[in-house]
């Protein structure tokens, strides 16, 4: 299958010259589209010199449908791998492990994950429908480093006006068609924002699930359900001790709670 990298990027030179120096070391063929918002350090030189074609957006413009968008009608793949600047694939072999995920016709995207719904860590590939979606709002397909039909896209392009959750959203569509997602541990890249400023990550947590609830009808969550995610949901840390001290992981859970409290109120009107 042909491929088409989008990488979404706005002042991240370090992190996209990385980016770029792994896709290098790829299998299979591809090309790389750069979508930038208005960057102000080496991010557009070192996108060129690595001839990726880069497309400017002000960054006024920018919302993360929107970006992607840009970077899908100038893509000619027949798949399509959303990219992060700062998310960094694992080995060579990335590229060609997510094209075998869409040798199953009902594969609509594909993404990576180590742990499944129910927080227990995956071994194999899940093929998510839309009944664990909306199980299980917050999991699945992920433009963060995820791929997807370019057909799909062109008969349904991502939601420009959410601030966040545009891959959630799009996903849920076709999972209502009768696509799954295939959600895969092999497909995992670099990709932290554990040790970002307490303050983003409150935001984008909030963000998110604010996002979620304009197209997920999501169940009450109270103070008695963040209680029990702060106790119980330690994914990602290897102690319960540290997970329950973190105050970045604290700001996360908060982030969420304020977020889907919001969207529920004002979906309720």
């Amino acid at each position: 299958m042909n491929l088409s990298v989008i990488v979404r990027a706005r002042d991240e030179a370090t992190e996209l010259e990385r980016g770029l120096r792994m896709l290098a070391t790829q299998t299979v063929p591809y090309e790389v589209i750069v979508v930038d918002s208005g960057s102000l350090d080496d991010t557009l030189l070192i996108a060129e010199r690595a001839g990726a074609r880069v497309v400017r957006i002000a960054a006024h413009e920018f919302t993360y449908g929107g970006a992607l968008n840009v970077g899908c009608a100038e893509a000619t793949g027949e798949i399509l791998v959303a990219l992060s600047a700062h998310a960094h694939p694992a080995d060579g072999g990335w590229l060609a492990r997510v094209s075998t995920a869409f040798d199953d016709s009902r594969v609509a995207c594909a993404s990576g994950d180590i742990y499944g719904p129910d927080a227990e860590r995956l071994d194999m590939q899940l093929l998510q429908d839309v009944e664990l979606a909306r199980r299980r709002p917050e999991w699945g397909y992920s433009n963060a480093a995820g791929a997807f039909r370019a057909e799909l896209w062109r008969r349904r392009p991502f939601r420009t006006d959410l601030p966040a959750s545009e891959d959630k959203e799009w996903a849920l569509h076709w999972l209502e068609q009768g696509y799954v997602c295939a959600v895969d541990p092999a497909l995992v890249v670099e990709h932290d924002h554990t040790h970002d400023p307490v303050r983003s990550i409150y935001a984008r947590a909030r963000r998110e699930w604010e996002a979620a609830a304009d197209f997920h009808e999501l169940p009450p969550y109270g103070p008695a359900d963040l209680t029990r995610d702060w106790w119980s949901d330690l994914r990602w840390y290897h102690s319960a001790t540290r997970a329950r001290l973190s105050h970045r992981r604290l700001a996360r859970l908060l982030g969420a709670y304020a977020g889907r409290r919001a969207g529920v109120r004002r979906r309720a009107g």
